[in-house]
């Protein structure tokens, strides 16, 4: 081997050991977007502008889930009464889109789900501490074929995709995204 080729590849080494320790990684609760005075956060029911049955209490129940489950802050489901800081939301829309459809009888075989949902987290003095006008999601489910055993799988993708939608509110609260 050459002695180039060490220097090189000592170089190379070097220089990856550098970027993976600083990429940015680290694990949730060392870079907490929220003021430290911040302990008690109220998560009322969302509010719908939607005519899709539930879906508010879907993805009201998954947030305050993911919180529980991600974090120390306590989440009371008041208003303001001992909170710290005010979670709200808004679902301004809901849709189920056709995306493919049985070639013999002409039906939907497929669906799109698309929710759109409005954030605000204010603390007590209504400061804005994270806002997000138009969260946007999606989930695909298929619609049963066969009559006899119909299973309208509408309400499982929408539990889908309210835990995801959770999953990332609670994520871009907290890393600050």
């Amino acid at each position: 081997m050459k002695p180039w080729v060490g220097a090189v590849l000592l170089t190379v080494t070097l220089f990856a050991s550098l970027v993976a320790s600083g990429c940015g990684y680290h694990t949730l609760g060392h870079s907490a977007a929220l003021p430290p005075n911040i302990r008690t956060i109220a998560i009322p029911g969302f509010v719908s502008q939607s005519r899709t049955f539930r879906v508010e209490q879907l993805l009201t129940d998954a947030v305050v889930r993911e919180f529980n489950t991600r974090t120390n802050f306590q989440i009371v489901h008041n208003d303001w009464e001992d909170a710290d800081a005010l979670l709200k939301g808004t679902v301004l829309s809901a849709s189920s889109t056709p995306l493919a459809y049985d070639s013999v009888t002409g039906r939907a075989a497929s669906a799109l789900l698309t929710v759109s949902v409005q954030i605000t987290l204010t603390d007590r003095q209504g400061k804005v501490i994270f806002q997000n006008p138009s969260y946007l999601f999606h989930d695909q489910y298929e619609i049963s074929r066969d009559l006899n055993s119909f299973f309208e799988e509408g309400s499982p993708a929408v539990e889908r995709m309210s835990r995801d939608f959770a999953h990332t509110l609670v994520a871009n609260i907290l890393e600050a995204y």
